[in-house]
């Protein structure tokens, strides 16, 4: 696969994101994301996954000057396999751990959150969070979703309406990481702990995984042609085309 990286250990395998110097989240990667995600489910020699970028990089979010100078048309598939992606890394039936080093805001976030077990690492440049609203830019039914699922909606909104970027510590407060470590200890804590899950039998992991999530897999399963409407309805809004013209000319200065 172009965005990703797979590698096969015993028991489990390792997907790293590969896109680019800030791992952009465009519609190669989640196209690979979907495809990946949807293969390892049904793997039988992969009994989990552990998902991480290129060490200082997770992923920098949405690739905001391809959006701006998108068709209509390529916006939505974008947004399309955006959601399709999402949607199968939240069903995906095994364990999943996220490794998070380097900067992960926004669509970055959302990817990682779909994860059972977040391990984050210290430090300035580690931080996750929706910031859009500097942008001005909406947020995705989908990724508010995920959002308000970890943190809660009244902490989300709060969280949105400041553009809150959170470090390590912090997000393990607020639910959007589970361990705070130092950068070179994430991975060793992502390996322990998926050890710790994939000693668990499959079917046994799996139904508990179904049980326990009943409300999170309630967001994979929401009318995709809905959010495509309201998604189509703010690329269409003259605002929305504004502010990426003035994105774009504030990047060419």
């Amino acid at each position: 696969m172009s965005t990703l990286n797979i590698e096969k250990k015993d028991q489990y395998a390792i997907v790293t994101i590969n896109n680019g110097k800030v791992n952009a989240v465009d519609t190669p990667l989640v196209k690979d994301l979907k495809s990946a995600f949807t293969k390892l489910a049904t793997d039988k020699a992969v009994r989990g996954v552990i998902l991480k970028g290129r060490p200082h990089c997770f992923s920098a979010g949405l690739d905001v000057v391809r959006l701006a100078t998108n068709t209509m048309e390529q916006s939505m598939e974008f947004w399309q396999t955006f959601i399709e992606a999402l949607h199968t890394m939240i069903r995906f039936p095994k364990p999943l751990v996220c490794a998070i080093t380097g900067f992960a805001p926004a669509a970055g976030t959302a990817i990682a959150l779909c994860a059972d077990y977040r391990i984050m690492a210290k430090g300035e440049k580690h931080v996750m969070g929706l910031h859009e609203f500097k942008m001005s830019m909406m947020i995705p039914e989908v990724m508010g979703d995920l959002y308000g699922y970890h943190m809660g909606e009244k902490q989300a909104w709060e969280a949105i309406q400041n553009a809150k970027l959170f470090n390590s510590d912090e997000a393990v407060k607020v639910g959007l990481a589970n361990e705070s470590v130092e950068v070179d200890e994430v991975m060793p804590r992502a390996e322990k702990h998926l050890a710790k899950l994939l000693r668990v039998h499959n079917s046994a992991f799996a139904a508990s995984k179904r049980y326990m999530r009943h409300n999170f897999l309630k967001l994979a399963n929401k009318d995709v042609t809905k959010m495509m409407l309201d998604m189509r309805t703010n690329f269409e809004d003259p605002n929305t085309r504004k502010m990426a013209e003035l994105f774009l000319a504030k990047l060419k200065k």
